[in-house]
């Protein structure tokens, strides 16, 4: 069967949401990160008429972009896939896909089922997210994840010791993985995936100690308000989805009140993720 590479490097990495999210309205059955480049394969059927769909969707959010098209030679894809997935030693815990999960103490490995929903491990942001966690989460915890994807962090906080953890997600493409990976690390009785939207489901689960949003800067900013209301004073909230470049923005707007304070900070490749506790001002 022909296969057809599609690669897409967004002009700014601001725009690489803009861009995966009109893949997938256009017709996308997946994407793969491929450094700064987004990557999709079309089968023989019908792919000339998406194809074109896919370039006319990427082109209306950034008519930049650079997009490659490439045949591809007849091997075998679904081995070549797995080999890319590898095993992210976090510090206190690791993120594997199942087939490397073999051996590992289930008390601190994390087993995500690579798909469309976010959060393999493989991304800067979900990484600088968990590598903060250990020093935020207690033991008995409640803690809201907002925009879950695969609920690899809402499993994160679960495995730290957080006994009620609420997965919330919009995108109910990803509802059932995020569940299936709740079950697969054996904390459903701990982590209650909820479909929604965050700015009404994160009241309703308030009182929270600790939120984690691995989420766009602006949709942070915005959700501010809501997530403060939902903490007491000394809670704590981990954020990341931000670009370095977009670090002093999203300080300016945390400290344009005395609600929060920054305690950490910690970036990889252009990302950046922060720790704030509520104060009670």
């Amino acid at each position: 069967m022909a296969l057809t590479r599609i690669s897409i490097t967004p002009s700014v990495a601001a725009l690489r949401d803009a861009v995966s999210g009109a893949l997938f309205a256009a017709g996308a059955q997946g994407l793969q990160e491929d450094g700064d480049a987004l990557v999709t394969v079309l089968d023989d059927s019908g792919a000339a008429a998406l194809l074109d769909d896919l370039v006319g969707a990427v082109r209306s959010v950034d008519s930049a972009a650079l997009i490659d098209v490439s045949e591809l030679p007849d091997v075998d894809w679904s081995s070549a896939w797995r080999a890319r997935i590898g095993a992210h030693e976090l510090g206190a815990l690791t993120i594997v896909p199942p087939w490397l999960a073999e051996g590992r103490d289930p008390a601190r490995t994390v087993v995500i089922e690579p798909e469309m929903a976010f959060g393999t491990g493989e991304h800067e942001t979900t990484r600088c997210v968990v590598r903060l966690m250990p020093e935020v989460i207690r033991a008995g915890d409640v803690v809201a994840d907002l925009g879950a994807g695969s609920a690899v962090l809402a499993i994160a906080a679960a495995k730290l010791g957080a006994t009620r953890v609420a997965a919330i997600e919009m995108d109910h493409d990803a509802i059932a993985n995020a569940e299936q990976n709740v079950a697969a690390n054996g904390v459903a009785d701990r982590v209650t995936v909820l479909e929604g939207d965050a700015t009404v489901l994160l009241p309703l689960v308030a009182p929270v100690r600790v939120v984690l949003a691995n989420i766009l800067s602006s949709v942070i900013t915005v959700m501010l308000p809501v997530i403060g209301a939902a903490l007491p004073a000394g809670g704590f909230a981990i954020f990341s989805g931000i670009l370095v470049a977009e670090r002093d923005a999203m300080l300016a707007a945390l400290t344009a009140s005395d609600a929060w304070r920054v305690t950490r900070e910690t970036s990889e490749g252009e990302w950046w993720a922060v720790v704030v506790e509520r104060t009670g001002r």
